[in-house]
């Protein structure tokens, strides 16, 4: 069969063509990382703990510390909106997981029991001293919970942030859950093209440029992709745990009411539902747990309604400096 020198030609054009893309993409991404750090520089410090840096975001004085754990894949700037004023009455601290946005990344499975240990190591490493209030959203809802458990003499309050609860794949609906499976294959695509800068390229790193300089790179999405995927398993490993006791808790809850944008209402309905029935739930873990419905706030309370983290994260810090108080009722309230 006779050869084609133009085929080779339009070949061998298309493959210099894609290694040029891929060079400049690199390029690209690389020097948009470089610039985004350096305009928006890393507040607090990186702390070694356990073999690795991990970063640390500090304000205020007093006692209980409170230490806020973001929720799956999200950086400390989840708290921008309430760190400042809770460092107005107390000692509180921000921080990125393990791979997470600035911190280095851990050798260990990304489940929540061991970011806990991790969490322990970082504190003591960063001489933040016991006791703390414990602020966990979504799935630093199991992180809390696991530090509670494996430092009981550490823990003396705690809020969940719209919380995850370790049997909501059991109980929310299918669609929901098929949903939430497909974004781990996209996750798992834009980790292949993060390097070449096409998320950012395509406007998914956000506007924010503190946000994006926090979140935008690879290391940030291949452990978000790692925690996802050792999810199930930090949920049975929260479902160990035992009840609270008497710690002061505050559960704070999405509004049910508010409609999910990006799903059909007869996804929407019964999810909602199943969420807030867990919801309270876990405001029963301790025998003075008290629930909030943060009325016209998303999952993302602490940026929808920042007021309503704010005053629940003062009344257990209160509670915990007079532990004589009376007990909340566990009923929800509704702000």
């Amino acid at each position: 069969m006779p050869r084609h020198p133009w085929f080779r030609r339009i070949v061998r054009s298309l493959i210099l063509l894609a290694i040029f893309l891929a060079a400049a993409g690199f390029l690209y991404q690389n020097i948009s990382e470089s610039r985004d750090r350096r305009f928006n520089p890393m507040p607090g410090q990186l702390v070694e703990a356990g073999g690795f840096r991990m970063h640390i975001d500090c304000a205020g004085q007093g006692s209980p510390a409170v230490i806020l754990d973001s929720g799956l894949g999200d950086t400390y700037v989840t708290w921008r909106k309430v760190q400042p004023q809770i460092a107005e009455f107390t000692r509180v601290c921000s921080y990125d997981r393990a791979g997470i946005g600035y911190s280095d990344s851990s050798s260990r499975p990304r489940t929540s029991q061991v970011i806990a240990e991790e969490l322990h190591a970082l504190l003591h490493s960063a001489g933040i001293a016991p006791p703390y209030v414990l602020v966990g959203h979504s799935m630093g809802g199991y992180d809390v919970r696991l530090y509670a458990s494996l430092y009981p003499t550490e823990a003396a309050g705690m809020v969940l942030v719209d919380s995850s609860h370790p049997d909501q794949e059991k109980r929310l609906p299918a669609a929901l859950l098929d949903r939430q499976r497909s974004s781990v294959r996209q996750a798992e695509f834009l980790e292949v093209t993060m390097p070449f800068g096409l998320p950012r390229l395509l406007g998914l790193c956000g506007a924010d440029p503190v946000a994006r300089a926090a979140e935008c790179n690879l290391n940030t999405l291949r452990e978000s992709i790692a925690e996802m995927k050792a999810f199930p398993e930090s949920a049975a490993q929260t479902a160990a745990t035992s009840s609270l006791g008497d710690m002061p808790l505050a559960v704070l809850s999405h509004d049910p009411d508010k409609p999910i944008a990006e799903l059909p209402p007869d996804v929407a309905k019964p999810a909602n539902d199943a969420w807030e029935k867990m919801q309270e739930e876990l405001a029963h873990l301790s025998s003075r747990g008290l629930q909030t419905i943060a009325r016209n706030s998303s999952h993302y309370i602490q940026i929808d309604r920042p007021e309503v983290v704010l005053g629940a994260v003062h009344a257990v810090v209160d509670q915990v400096r007079t532990p004589q108080s009376q007990s909340p009722s566990p009923s929800p309230s509704k702000p």
